[in-house]
């Protein structure tokens, strides 16, 4: 099997390559290639991925390259995490927003739009190219804002893809890691659009132990469900997406974010500035512990500002080695690459698997239409992905989903056919910014900011 990352000059790459350690056997990977159209980026993380492979014993073989076509060619599985624009354009995307006190954040509301304006056509070009060198290939996308790319590509005609993100199958991991079980032994029920997600059950032996858990003061604080009220979590009863906190506090949110000394972007770059320059000349197996330091401190300052807790925001927001991310990777699941792996695994070997992807909707959540890519679990195996029937959901969020796809199908059309004004309408309509002199100044400084990248727009 060839299994191949676009993207992969990112700094998860590595992250990546490590879960792929963990179904190699499996799905018996020959070779895993990494492509990049930055070859300074794939110089410096390659070798980091390589230290790891041999490490492992070498059971495929990794290949780096900067030609799509060879990357492409009859591969099997392909991952797509880009981001056009690099990390700078990232900052614009947020600090744009903030300056009118509008949530910065790179998959929610104006940022993210802002994002999947650079990101959705490069990611045509390269599926488009797929189909030709890898028809019968799988992709899943990783690729912010996931939700609305995968709506887009799915308006766009693509029907080989699938979007995918951590955060979908938080509520099971953390179920079993509390309650010390396999986790493939917890059943969750997921519901909502990609970052706006809510998890009503978790089965264990048949039992939804949900109930319980929402309620377990010890639950709740090792999860990042201790960023909401805990009278919120409980009255809700349901595991909620953290990426929520910027719906249910966003004054909060803005203001905390505002009041930071450095945007999550401007941190990232400076994290990333600061790992590149440090990887240079090392030799792999220090490199390699440079940036596993990196790592750790870059995932231990994830969303510090959302905690209630001010001397754990404040620890978070400058952690040391000894800080605890919000999120500990899950190794039976393969961390970053686990969600895109193992629903490969379960379609390429029919290997039979419950899991929560971003898919049409078909049936699954009533008052959503069929074409309405939604994040619900699915059932997967060799015939293919179905989506696990809802039905009903509670009011609130049901409107909730129905405002931000109205925004997701607006945005898809504006995308796809460069109309200024139907992008407009597109921030009108999202919960979040809701004005058309505050839709239109965004839009115009962001078609400043990313004119290299977007194209004509009329």
């Amino acid at each position: 099997m060839k299994l191949t990352v676009i993207g992969g000059g990112s700094v998860r790459a590595p992250e990546f390559v490590r879960g792929a350690l963990a179904f190699a056997a499996d799905l018996t990977l020959d070779e895993l290639w990494l492509m990049d159209n930055d070859p300074a980026r794939l110089d410096a993380i390659a070798p980091l991925s390589e230290e790891i492979v041999r490490r492992a014993g070498s059971p495929f073989r990794l290949c780096q390259t900067t030609n799509l076509d060879d990357a492409l060619r009859d591969a099997d599985i392909i991952v797509t995490t880009i981001r056009v624009g690099t990390e700078q354009g990232r900052v614009y995307d947020e600090r744009i927003a903030l300056k009118r006190n509008v949530l910065g954040q790179e998959t929610t509301g104006a940022g993210g739009f802002a994002m999947a304006m650079r990101n959705i056509p490069a990611l045509i070009d390269i599926i488009n190219r797929a189909q030709v060198l890898a028809p019968r290939a799988w992709i899943f996308n990783f690729t912010n804002p996931a939700g609305l790319v995968a709506q887009t590509l799915h308006d766009a005609g693509f029907r080989r893809v699938v979007g995918i993100c951590d955060s979908a199958n938080t509520a099971q991991y953390e179920t079993a890691r509390y309650l010390g079980v396999p986790v493939d032994a917890v059943k969750t029920e997921v519901y909502g659009l990609n970052h706006l997600s809510w998890t009503r059950q978790a089965l264990v032996n048949g039992r939804n132990v949900l109930p319980e858990l929402v309620h377990d003061a010890g639950f709740v604080n090792s999860t990042h469900l201790r960023f909401f009220d805990r009278t919120l979590v409980e009255r809700l009863g349901m595991f909620l997406n953290e990426y929520l906190f910027y719906f249910y506090y966003r004054d909060v949110a803005v203001q905390r974010i505002q009041g930071e000394e450095r945007t999550r972007g401007e941190e990232v770059l400076a994290l990333n500035h600061e790992l590149f320059e440090q990887l240079r000349g090392l030799p792999a197996p220090e490199a390699l512990r440079i940036y596993d330091a990196y790592n750790q401190r870059r995932s231990a300052s994830y969303m510090a500002y959302a905690e209630t807790d001010e001397t754990l925001r404040e620890e978070r927001s400058n952690p040391t080695a000894d800080t605890k991310p919000v999120h500990n990777p899950h190794e039976e699941v393969g961390g970053y690459a686990g969600v895109a792996l193992r629903a490969g695994l379960a379609i390429t070997k029919d290997r039979p698997l419950r899991i929560g992807l971003n898919v049409p909707n078909g049936t699954a959540i009533a008052g959503m239409r069929p074409d309405d890519v939604v994040e619900v679990t699915c059932e997967v195996d060799g015939t293919g992905i179905r989506p696990v029937y809802i039905g009903e959901i509670p009011e609130g969020p049901y409107l909730l989903m129905r405002g931000i796809k109205q925004y997701e199908r607006l945005a898809s059309q504006a995308i796809l056919s460069h109309d200024r004004s139907l992008a407009v309408e597109a921030l009108v309509a999202h919960p979040l910014i809701g004005s058309y002199p505050l839709a239109e100044a965004l839009l115009k400084d962001y078609f400043e900011a990313h004119a290299p990248y977007l194209g004509d727009w009329h």
